[in-house]
């Protein structure tokens, strides 16, 4: 007994400490989803509306605890034989991007109250799938091991799958959630063979030690470093979107809710921008010569690809405006990547660029969703010929759709829009990626097309409506909806008066490491 008590004294504690506040807005955002998944067990039908005010408190609450960990950095789960080496680390990169998915995820949950409503989704499995993936997506900037990251990932990808294919009978709805779940979880299985080679020529899973192991890795094991290097980055590239990996886009967009839609659009991407910087700059940095090509080829790719699509969008097909929008997000995820293809050439703070762009984005593309709900709800073919003299029938949609276009395109007076453009445009130059930055300023100028082209739309004149359609009928706009383009839209134009606020993001420090 005194032999096994001296052994136990002198075996270092494998049990590792919790710090509650640094990983409450990940644990709020999941222990509510279960508290609405039993709650809907017991809620009787007519009162099944609560469950998604519910979760709409419950993001607004994981989003408030984000104010106190502002201050400094903090890690848990760290190794007790290395403390330096931690599997969850709150730093202002990790607060950046849990406030822009919660902040989205509340945005979604608004729109959704009435969405749930209106086409009698099963209301309990809703939320409970939306605040899953939103605690998966506020998890996978915390991550800082291999595993982790993963986890994170397909905790915020495999309920989204569900949420896709919610509209029970709808062909479109289940063609979407199938092709989105086939071509992640292909995606998935390359990264987790990455993970695996990677774990193979280092032996830890912890992006610190796996960085400091790469630096020197024995040459026979330097084309199973390289090809894990590569693998590993697919999933986080499927994610955002980027081509080749871009195809489930518009045919999922179209086939979801309006919401999930915009949802997948903004928390998805941060998702996958969001796992690219994490593996790219903090764990690989010594294979910075295979990663950064291939990110500036994608990047260059997937602008390219995105806006050309969406210049061919017709505006009398149905479901053009969704398609649009799907494309455009597209063209908006290479812009994403290029900071991080400059981040291989220089430091690696020229990721704050992404971060900024990542924040403006979110508000405004979020917002155009916000205006699709409201006019779906009397043109449900979702056209966009269906937005034209808008401004006449939605004064106030119309201008907010128009703010939001005009920030996307980078035009005044959306301002945020142009100075994130710059930053982004700068991050290349200062890589002396010259090349990819002449390419971006040619696809900001396509799209200036389309985006024009749909703002023009809601200021002409509304065109008589056929026999066969009757006049359009204007409802009232259920109050979530106006909430979330309000909010949206005074948003946008704060940053365009103030688009310090979110630059601010690029030129600072984000890791504590």
């Amino acid at each position: 007994m005194t032999a096994l008590t001296v052994l136990a004294a002198e075996s270092p504690s494998l049990v590792q400490s919790v710090d509650w506040l640094a990983i409450a807005p990940v644990a709020i955002t999941a222990v509510v989803g279960l508290v609405v998944l039993v709650a809907d067990l017991f809620v009787a039908e007519r009162h099944k509306a609560a469950l998604g005010w519910i979760s709409v408190a419950g993001l607004a609450a994981a989003t408030a605890t984000l104010i106190p960990l502002r201050a400094d950095g903090r890690s848990t789960f760290c190794l007790t034989a290395d403390p330096e080496a931690c599997s969850y680390t709150v730093d202002h990169f990790t607060v950046v991007v849990q406030f822009l998915v919660l902040a989205g995820a509340l945005l979604t949950a608004l729109l959704s109250v009435t969405a749930v409503r209106d086409t009698r989704m099963p209301a309990g499995e809703y939320w409970f799938l939306l605040l899953s993936s939103a605690a998966g997506a506020a998890l996978l900037p915390a991550s800082r091991d291999l595993a982790t990251l993963i986890v994170a990932l397909e905790v915020a990808s495999l309920p989204a799958f569900a949420l896709v294919g919610m509209r029970r009978g709808d062909r479109l709805s289940s063609e979407a959630a199938l092709k989105f779940f086939l071509s992640s979880v292909t995606a998935t299985a390359v990264s987790l063979m990455g993970v695996s080679f990677v774990y193979a020529v280092t032996g830890s899973l912890h992006l610190t030690q796996v960085a400091d192991r790469l630096e020197d890795v024995p040459g026979q094991f330097d084309t199973l470093a390289m090809a894990g290097v590569a693998l590993t980055l697919v999933g986080f590239a499927f994610k955002t979107a980027a081509v080749p990996f871009h195809f489930w886009v518009p045919d999922t967009y179209v086939g979801a809710p309006l919401p999930i839609a915009g949802y997948l659009s903004v928390i998805g991407k941060a998702v996958g921008f969001t796992g690219l910087i994490l593996v790219t700059v903090i764990a690989f940095p010594a294979y910075s010569q295979i990663w950064g090509p291939a990110i500036a080829v994608l990047a260059a790719l997937t602008m390219t690809l995105g806006n050309a699509a969406a210049v061919r969008q017709s505006a009398d097909r149905p479901n053009s405006a969704v398609r649009l929008l799907a494309w455009s997000s597209v063209g908006q995820a290479g812009y994403l990547l290029v900071p991080i293809a400059a981040a291989a050439y220089s430091e690696r703070d020229q990721i704050g660029s992404t971060l900024a762009y990542a924040l403006m984005y979110a508000a405004v593309n979020l917002g155009a969703f916000a205006v699709a709900a409201l006019v779906a709800r009397t043109k449900p073919l979702h056209r966009i010929s269906d937005y034209r003299g808008l401004y006449a029938e939605r004064p106030l949609a119309a201008l907010s759709l128009a703010f939001f276009l005009l920030c996307l395109a980078g035009l005044p007076p959306g301002i945020i829009g142009l100075f994130a453009k710059v930053t982004v445009f700068q991050s290349a130059v200062d890589a002396g990626l010259g090349w990819l930055a002449v390419l971006m300023a040619v696809n900001v100028v396509i799209a200036l097309y389309y985006y024009l082209r749909w703002t023009a739309l809601l200021f002409r004149a509304p065109e008589g409506a056929s026999a066969a359609e009757g006049a359009p009928v204007r409802t009232k706009a259920p109050w979530p909806v106006a909430a979330a383009i309000v909010a949206t839209a005074i948003t946008a134009v704060v940053l365009s008066g103030a688009p310090q606020l979110v630059l601010r993001v690029a030129s600072g420090s984000l890791f504590t490491q």
